[in-house]
């Protein structure tokens, strides 16, 4: 495995325990040696689900049956492996999950529909099933409430470090916890999710409103980073609630007693979306790209990604130069309404560039002092109207190459 990235967080958070849900992870042999490729979930026979999945046109197997499973609107196993993304397989990816499925149900003792599965690591080749499926009797023998650790590792590639979060939330007062673990370092343009999510809570929510909060937050989070503009065949992002907190059931997202779960679920979204692009394959550098004065909201996110996708743009961060003429560029060919002669850009805070000129007392010291740190803030305003948007990327380093060279390896 890799260093650990430099913009890692200082250690792995604490997270409680959260009533009805159990974990345990092994190793299986999948394709890593001497680390955990396998974990298992066990919930409450009443958890509501909600999910977001890639809009590949190739998606995973996994993906084609979690969206038939979640039809059901109920989940009580959930199944992943990492080391093979049981994508691109065909018929024969579809009985890995249908064996998976039909396995993990056994376990749990429940109906197969209420099992989801999630997939990650490479693309083409045939999963060995029958290695997650000998291996489940011994993770239903380990599950307990605290291993949130081992589960976030055991679904972890190229990861450098485990990725999660905790929120404490207050719902008409009943207080209930959301934690979420997440992977994610390379193949990351999510356009829904991001490689994978899991995130649980003991809120008492129906299927249909945690849907709606989720679709709202994936937006906010997942679809609002890049790392290298590729987006996976195997994005998942799911929401269970177990009801164990026994708080009152609301019928809309939009319920005033709501809103703190809302605001904590999205910020722990944004929270592992942001994990996600700081653990980007060989990043050095967070990078936040803000866009004002679009045309609309939609318009300045292209526009932001646009910028954060910018191989020259990334690039030139990587080598800590304040070319700012690679984020005018980058605004050009976002396709997207733009004054040239309104455009202005700051980096850093330092107003560069104003009025679709280079300021005449710009002065690049501070600048490229801003573009030695590990935090580089960007912020673009189009002149056109009042749409703004804010999505997070890393810069582009030649470790990038070597990670990605040596992947199949």
């Amino acid at each position: 495995m890799a260093d650990k990235s430099p913009l890692a967080p200082e250690k792995f958070p604490d997270l409680p325990a959260i009533d009805g849900v159990r974990l345990a992870a092994g190793a299986c042999g999948i394709r890593y040696k001497g680390r955990t490729d396998l974990l298992l979930v066990e919930m409450a026979p009443e958890t509501t689900a909600a999910g977001v999945f890639t809009k590949s046109k190739t998606a995973s197997a996994p993906v084609d049956w979690c969206r038939k499973a979640l039809k059901g609107g109920q989940a009580q196993a959930l199944v992943v492996n990492s080391g093979n993304a049981n994508a691109f397989t065909g018929k024969a990816g579809d009985g890995s999950v249908e064996r998976t499925v039909a396995a993990a149900a056994d376990v749990i003792a429940c109906r197969p529909s209420k099992v989801f599965v999630a997939s990650t690591g490479v693309i083409g080749e045939m999963l060995p099933d029958e290695k997650l499926t000998e291996a489940l009797p011994k993770l239903k023998d380990a599950l307990d409430g605290k291993s949130w650790a081992t589960a976030a590792e055991a679904i972890m590639t190229t990861d450098t470090f485990p990725k999660a979060a905790t929120r404490t939330v207050d719902i008409d007062g009943t207080k209930v916890t959301i934690n979420g673990i997440a992977k994610g370092s390379g193949m990351i343009a999510p356009d829904m999710a991001t490689m994978l999510a899991f995130v649980f809570t003991d809120a008492a929510i129906p299927a249909p409103v945690l849907q709606d909060m989720l679709n709202t937050g994936a937006d906010k989070s997942f679809n609002s980073i890049t790392v290298d503009s590729d987006t996976s065949t195997s994005d998942t992002l799911m929401l269970f609630a177990t009801g164990a907190a026994g708080n009152d059931m609301f019928a809309s997202a939009d319920a005033p007693a709501l809103d703190e779960f809302r605001d904590q679920l999205d910020d722990l979204l944004i929270d592992l979306a942001q994990q996600v692009v700081r653990d980007g394959e060989g990043a050095s550098k967070f990078i936040s790209v803000t866009v004002s004065g679009a045309e609309n909201n939609v318009a300045a996110k292209r526009i932001a990604l646009s910028i954060a996708n910018s191989p020259l743009v990334k690039t030139a961060i990587a080598g800590e130069d304040a070319n700012w003429g690679r984020i005018v560029m980058a605004v050009g060919k976002a396709g997207e309404k733009a004054d040239r002669d309104k455009l202005s850009i700051t980096i850093g805070g330092h107003l560069i560039a104003e009025d679709g000129l280079a300021r005449n007392d710009y002065d690049e010291a501070p600048v490229a002092e801003h573009m030695k740190g590990q935090e580089i803030d960007i912020l673009a305003d189009v002149g056109i109207a009042d749409g703004r948007a804010t999505v997070w990327t890393c810069d582009l380093t030649h470790g990038y190459i070597t990670i990605n060279a040596d992947y199949r390896s």
